[in-house]
């Protein structure tokens, strides 16, 4: 570990609320209030099968199954900080368990939205949607606007898309969050794809490229391709992201990154990028290229992936990243995670 001018750098190996929701406060809980939230995105909710102690979550005949449902984790005595976890771009709030159970067991209620036209049996008309990145934000502004009505102290996150949007919702909303965490953050894409995002009319071709989206595939909280149409929505959030920062805006609240220099999906100079406009520290948490670790890999540790239910046998193995593995460096990332939370301890404030 290395530490300089207030930012930590950790090397392993060799380098290291929308207009459609109006819920009164004061006269419904915040799991009712979450609860409401889907009603009109998911349609007719449906009580969940599989329950646990502190978790809430809200099912629906219309998702994939109870693995994709948005969720809560919520103490029995209200918590005085709360997370915001934002999934990635075709996946769902399965994807963000573990790293809500880390936070959880460090003192915060986590709450995991489901993003617009994710987790469904049927998503075509929503990858389609022209105003389906719009929809992204609103939604996670409605997350945030939850946490703040539960606590003073509101952190935002997330895996990858996640990412993005956290960065972007803290940029046009810079007094709602008190800092912000980046799993696998999509700060940038691969070469091709941000080079085909300049084409004139590329949107317009990409819907048409997608056809009739499919959603079941081998993993049964994830979408097997991500639809040409969300990548070239997700680049325009991205580019927002730059402008504001070319402009000078600058991170003025505490930022943990955690990034795989593996990572060909969104590679690392993004987040590196925005490291670089920080004014109260970060905590960087780089695995290096030796493990080879694939960017959604990130996220998932041995017990994740084994409630993942992935079926090998509809994939060629030899597809790099095609199958997914567990980050053998899971709990080391936690560890520090543990670390950049601690700071938000409302009791020592």
């Amino acid at each position: 570990m290395r530490v300089t001018r207030g930012r930590w750098k950790c090397f392993y190996g060799a380098v290291l609320f929308s207009a459609s929701m109006i819920v009164n406060a004061t006269t419904l809980s915040p799991k009712a209030q979450f609860t409401a939230m889907y009603k009109q995105q998911l349609g007719d909710i449906v009580p969940c099968r599989s329950t646990s102690l502190y978790r809430h979550s809200v099912c629906s005949n219309t998702l994939r199954n109870e693995g994709n449902a948005p969720f809560m984790l919520v103490h029995d005595e209200p918590a005085d900080k709360v997370v915001v976890l934002v999934h990635g771009l075709s996946d769902s709030p399965f994807f963000m368990r573990e790293i809500a159970g880390v936070l959880f067991n460090e003192g915060f209620d986590v709450i995991a939205p489901l993003l617009p036209g994710h987790g469904l049996r049927d998503a075509d008309d929503d990858m389609e949607d022209s105003a389906l990145a719009e929809r992204w934000q609103a939604h996670v502004s409605e997350a945030v606007q939850l946490g703040q009505s539960m606590s003073d102290t509101v952190i935002i996150g997330g895996f990858s898309t996640g990412g993005a949007l956290s960065v972007q919702h803290y940029l046009n909303n810079p007094e709602s969050v008190e800092g912000i965490m980046l799993f696998s953050g999509a700060l940038a894409l691969s070469e091709n794809a941000e080079s085909l995002s300049k084409i004139w009319g590329i949107k317009l071709l990409a819907k048409f490229l997608d056809g009739s989206y499919e959603t079941h595939g081998p993993n049964p909280h994830k979408y097997p391709n991500v639809a040409s149409f969300a990548g070239m929505e997700l680049m325009d959030i991205i580019h927002g992201i730059r402008e504001k920062l070319a402009q000078g805006e600058t991170i003025d609240v505490p930022l943990f990154v955690a990034h795989s220099q593996a990572d060909a999906t969104t590679p690392i100079h993004g987040v590196e990028q925005l490291i670089d406009t920080t004014t109260k520290g970060n905590t960087f948490f780089v695995i290096d290229e030796s493990y080879d670790l694939c960017h959604a890999d990130l996220v998932v540790n041995q017990i994740l992936l084994n409630k993942m239910g992935f079926n090998k046998a509809l994939v060629k193995e030899q597809e790099a990243c095609a199958i997914p593995k567990a980050n053998p460096l899971f709990d080391q990332m936690a560890m520090m995670l543990k670390t950049f939370v601690s700071e938000f301890d409302t009791n020592e404030q």
